[in-house]
């Protein structure tokens, strides 16, 4: 039983070109909508809108090309551990954005 557990543990997932392909793609749309939404007069919100848009591009990124989504849970938790971090450092910096300018809009 442990033997065939270390050997599935030392196998690596081989992903196919097509979902390479399609990660590439939609990275490139988003890409897009990054470059339009900066064009958009959104007041408060165009930080936001980029962060957010930012952040689906760094899920696929770390979930396809680092292969985390075929990997351990416990590679899966520390990644979700620093993308919690991420986002608790992020919204306390906008609630800081958003408060400083408190009254002038």
């Amino acid at each position: 039983m442990t033997e065939e557990k270390e050997l599935l543990e030392t196998q690596h997932h081989v992903v196919s070109p097509k979902i390479y392909v399609a990660v590439f793609l939609s990275l490139l749309v988003f890409t897009g909508l990054t470059v339009g939404a900066s064009y958009i007069e959104m007041g408060v919100f165009n930080p936001i809108v980029a962060i957010a848009i930012a952040c689906i591009k760094m899920v696929l990124v770390v979930l396809f090309f680092m292969h985390v989504r075929y990997s351990t849970k416990l590679t899966m938790l520390t990644v979700g551990c620093g993308f919690f971090m991420f986002l608790v450092l992020i919204s306390m910096t906008l609630a800081d954005y958003i408060s400083r300018a408190w009254g002038q809009w």
